[in-house]
C-alpha cells in the first residue's frame, strides 16, 4: 500500500496576469489586434445628428449595445439599426455584449412610432430593425416587430424595410406575424457553427434557427432571406463551409461573414484572427453556392452595408 503524505503538496503558483484589459481579451501569445481590424473612434457631425437623434426620440441602436466596430462609419454616413424591445435579453449568448435577464421589461407602445420618426428624419433609403430576445413575451415579440414596419412606411414611405430577428423561440405563428407585412429582407443569424452552438448559444437551436429561415422564405417568397456568422470562436474552414451550405439549402440569399471580437473576460474567449485572405475565400465559395450577395471582412456585421447588399439582391 503506498503512504499518504501527511502534508498536501502545495500548487504550483499562478502567475498573475497584469496585462491591460485589451490585451488580455486576445488569443494567448498576440499582443495587439492584427492592421486590418483598425477602426475610427466615434466622431464628427454624421455620429453627433444620429447620437442626439436617438437619444431625443428615447430610442436604442444595436450599434452602441453590441460596441459594433463599425459605428462611426455608419453613423457618420447617417445610418443606424434601431433596437426595438428594450435593452435586456432573456439570454445570455456567450459571443454577446447586450445585457441579459430573466425578463425584458414591459413593452413600449410608442416605440414603433418614434422608430418611424428617426427614419423619415434621416431621410433613410434603408432602414434596419433588431431586438434582443424576448422569450417572456408570449408573441415574442413579433408583434411590435410587425408594428414598427408599419410605422416606418406610414411615416417614410419608399423606405426599404429589413427586419433582424431573434428566433421566436421556433413559433412559426409569430414568424406568420412578421412576414405578413412583408419585410423586403428577413434576417436572422446563425452566428456560428453547428458544433459550437451548446456553448457560443446554450438557449438557441442551429435546426431550428436554419428552419426559421426556410419557412420565411415560404411565407412571403418576396422577401429575400439573410443570416450572418461571425470567426474566430474556435470552428474550422471545412465547418464554414458546410454551414454555408447549409444555409443556400434552406434558402438563405444574402449571408454576412465577419471577424469575432471579444466584448470582456466573462465572454466566449476569442480563438484566432481570420485573415483577410481567408474572408475573400468565403465569399468566393458563397457565391459560387449561389448566395445572390456575400458581405465577407474582418469588419463586417449583420447590418454593415445592409443598403448595397439590399440593392445588390433585389437587382438579380
Amino acid at each position: 500500500m503506498r503512504d499518504i503524505p501527511l502534508t498536501p503538496t502545495p500548487r504550483a503558483s499562478r502567475q498573475k496576469d497584469t496585462r491591460p484589459l485589451h490585451q488580455r481579451l486576445l488569443p494567448e501569445g498576440v499582443d495587439r489586434r492584427p492592421p486590418w481590424l483598425t477602426v475610427k473612434l466615434p466622431a464628427g457631425d454624421g455620429y453627433s445628428k444620429v447620437r442626439t437623434l436617438m437619444r431625443g426620440l428615447d430610442l436604442v441602436t444595436v450599434c452602441e449595445e453590441a460596441r459594433c466596430p463599425n459605428i462611426a462609419e455608419c453613423w457618420g454616413h447617417g445610418t443606424a439599426t434601431f433596437m426595438i424591445l428594450g435593452e435586456v435579453c432573456t439570454r445570455a449568448c456567450a459571443f454577446c455584449a447586450v445585457t441579459s435577464g430573466r425578463r425584458g421589461g414591459d413593452i413600449d407602445a410608442d416605440e414603433p412610432r418614434r422608430v418611424g420618426a428617426a427614419v423619415a428624419q434621416m431621410g433613410l433609403a434603408h432602414a434596419v430593425v433588431t431586438s434582443v430576445d424576448r422569450d417572456d413575451l408570449p408573441d415574442f415579440g413579433a408583434g411590435l416587430f410587425a408594428e414598427t414596419i408599419r410605422e416606418i412606411r406610414r411615416q417614410a414611405p419608399g423606405t426599404t424595410i429589413e427586419v433582424l430577428t431573434p428566433d421566436f423561440n421556433g413559433s412559426i405563428d409569430s414568424l406568420r406575424v412578421v412576414m405578413a407585412v412583408v419585410p423586403e429582407i428577413f434576417n436572422h443569424n446563425l452566428e456560428t457553427i453547428e458544433r459550437l452552438y451548446p456553448r457560443v448559444r446554450p438557449k438557441a437551436g442551429y435546426r431550428q434557427s436554419l428552419t426559421l429561415l426556410e419557412q420565411a422564405k415560404k411565407l412571403e417568397p418576396r422577401s429575400r432571406t439573410k443570416s450572418g456568422l461571425m470567426l474566430g470562436l474556435g470552428e474550422e474552414m471545412g465547418e464554414v463551409r458546410q454551414l454555408l451550405t447549409d444555409l443556400r439549402a434552406h434558402d438563405v440569399e444574402i449571408v454576412t461573414i465577419g471577424q469575432y471580437l471579444r466584448p470582456s473576460l466573462k465572454h466566449h474567449p476569442l480563438v484566432r484572427y481570420w485573415t483577410p485572405d481567408e474572408f475573400a475565400e468565403l465569399k468566393d465559395f458563397g457565391l459560387r453556392l449561389g448566395f445572390l450577395h456575400v458581405e465577407s471582412g474582418p469588419l463586417v456585421r449583420s447590418s454593415y452595408h445592409a443598403r448595397e447588399q439590399a440593392v445588390a439582391a433585389s437587382a438579380v
